[in-house]
């Protein structure tokens, strides 16, 4: 007959803590957290865990890659107030931001396309070689000055002043940054998320280095997704360990008479 894990197979701290590389401490600190069950106690006030435990801490520490820290944690609480909709509806947002971001890469990805040679002309209108001012760039793009103004605020072009007059000038770079800006809006994409990957085509001075970058963030897209995969079956395992004694107690409940 299965035992029941809520009981069977007392633990020490040192037991859960040796088998993925961490300090009693923290394995306490997790308790603490809500992450694991709440302990039993020796007569002694010692700490007790049981299986149930174990397979709590290896849910959190599979969530973890997938998910983060806080994600995971929040998921776990839930799952431990035996709120399972909750910690479902968790990953769920988890699964919708991952799904997101993939949409932003490949919004960038087509902005860098579309910055080619030519895709946007830049002439000497009077602020320097390959320079625009204010106006003739927002008809370019057929935005409004007003729009190029909000763009600068939020930091995705840094035009110089004209020294003579005032004006903003913006250069090739500034140029370029504006119609990355205008083809990631035109995708729905917000300023907040715009800003830094400007900052990136800046940082490695141009569309074309941050090949390797993108690259980069494929994998690290699959790979999050996978870490999503290993994770669920984790908490699904966890949940269903969970359920196991209250469906025991339904097959053992007296018959009404």
């Amino acid at each position: 007959m299965r035992q029941n894990p809520q009981t069977a197979g007392r633990l020490r701290p040192v037991d859960l803590a040796r088998r993925h590389g961490l300090s009693t401490q923290a394995v306490r600190n997790y308790e603490a957290a809500g992450i694991l069950p709440a302990a039993g106690r020796t007569a002694h006030g010692y700490r007790t865990y049981t299986p149930l435990h174990a397979a709590a801490l290896g849910t959190f520490l599979a969530l973890v890659p997938g998910h983060g820290h806080a994600t995971a944690t929040a998921i776990m609480r839930a799952v431990n107030r035996d709120d399972p909709a909750e910690a479902l509806r968790l990953v769920d947002e988890s699964h919708v931001q991952l799904l997101e971001d993939r949409r932003t890469l490949d919004a960038v990805e087509r902005a860098l396309h579309d910055l080619g040679p030519g895709a946007v002309p830049v002439s000497d209108d009077g602020a320097g070689p390959g320079a625009m001012f204010v106006g003739p760039l927002a008809g370019r793009l057929g935005i409004r000055p007003a729009t190029l103004r909000k763009w600068e605020r939020a930091g995705i072009v840094t035009p110089r002043r004209d020294p003579r007059t005032g004006y903003r000038v913006y250069d090739r770079a500034d140029v370029r940054d504006a119609a990355m800006a205008h083809q990631l809006r035109r995708g729905g994409h917000r300023l907040e998320q715009i800003a830094p990957l400007i900052a990136q085509v800046r940082a490695a001075g141009g569309p074309e280095p941050l090949a390797a970058a993108l690259c980069d963030w494929h994998d690290r897209l699959a790979a999050r997704g996978r870490a999503m995969l290993a994770g669920a079956a984790e908490l699904d395992a966890y949940l269903r360990e969970r359920e196991r004694p209250a469906r025991a107690q339904g097959r053992h409940r007296p018959q009404d008479t």
